[in-house]
């Protein structure tokens, strides 16, 4: 198995970051129908009362990267594979999420005030958590062959401030502007825009996937288990990490997707960034981790979403 799986690192994807340009539009599109919603209210009580966040911003930022190690430990994959996962683990929460969460009934003003944290501290934990739990990887398996993939990460601030002030900040106020000066409009507009944003989103990863389609359907069933192993740890964890903390289920639910939807388009830019690995290393483990992961994570969520968007939530 084990060498079997090296044949991915001489695997090249076709990754254009103009494509994630236009995911990012889609995703602005899909905060904006979240926003209509939600009110100003609901952040107002998430600073009276702060414990959700702090336990998501742990979850995420803490626990899955420590948990992704452990996994890694007992799955043994190749060095790139096991990277790629620990990696993804140290990106911010997904701005997907956001919208997942709204459609599980979760918190959803928990949800962008998750997102927004951990984006805007991922300038210093991304690095700080590749390093740290990488390097453990590599000194528990002696793998110092591997040394030269941990490589020093250099996240672009203006790429966070984009994220954190364009893609949620800006639809999200107009959504709250639009939602309270205009409620009769809201109440029709709301519903086509969060049906038409989801197509477009979708529609955008179909094309973001069929740029790639015949490596992933040579190879994903090399790394679907790592991934499905992995998302599910990260539900898991937040869920749970939420329920010992005593949090209502409509935070235990958003938290499970917060620490289970991740920003792996931040983690196929840092791979794709001849700056951070130059263009000769062999890195397809680790790309196709990040870029499956960015096409199951949104399966899996949805799904969750589905199920509990059936579900009354207990008080």
């Amino acid at each position: 198995m084990y060498h079997s799986l090296e044949v991915l690192d001489h695997v090249r994807l076709n990754f254009s970051p103009s494509s994630l340009v236009f995911l990012n539009i889609a995703l602005a599109f899909v905060m904006f129908g979240v926003a209509l919603d939600i009110k100003l209210e609901n952040f107002e009580e998430i600073i009276r009362k702060p414990k959700s966040a702090i336990v998501g911003f742990i979850s995420q930022t803490f626990l899955l990267p420590a948990f992704t190690f452990l996994l890694v430990l007992l799955l043994n994959p190749t060095p790139t594979i096991a990277l790629g996962m620990i990696l993804v683990a140290a990106c911010p929460g997904g701005n997907i999420s956001n919208f997942i969460s709204s459609m599980a009934r979760g918190n959803v003003a928990l949800a962008i005030s998750l997102t927004a944290i951990s984006t805007s501290l991922a300038v210093f934990f991304t690095p700080f958590n590749f390093a740290l739990w990488g390097s453990f990887y590599i000194d528990f398996y002696n793998a110092h062959n591997a040394a030269g993939l941990l490589r020093p990460l250099e996240i672009d601030k203006y790429q966070m401030f984009q994220t954190v002030f364009i893609l949620l900040g800006i639809p999200v106020f107009l959504g709250l502007l639009v939602a309270g000066k205009f409620p009769k409009l809201t109440d029709k507009i709301k519903k086509p825009i969060n049906k038409g944003s989801l197509l477009f989103f979708v529609a955008m990863v179909i094309g973001m996937l069929s740029a790639n389609f015949s490596q992933f359907v040579s190879y994903v069933h090399l790394v679907f288990i790592f991934v499905l192993l992995q998302n599910g740890v990260a539900m898991s964890t937040g869920y749970f990490f939420g329920k010992i903390n005593k949090l209502s289920q409509t935070d235990q639910r958003t938290l499970a997707i917060e620490t289970g939807i991740h920003n792996s388009g931040l983690a196929l830019a840092l791979i794709f960034n001849p700056k951070i690995f130059p263009p000769e290393m062999e890195l397809g483990g680790m790309a196709i981790i990040a870029a499956w992961w960015g096409i199951w994570h949104i399966i899996s969520g949805l799904g969750v979403a589905y199920l509990w968007s059936g579900k009354p939530v207990v008080a």
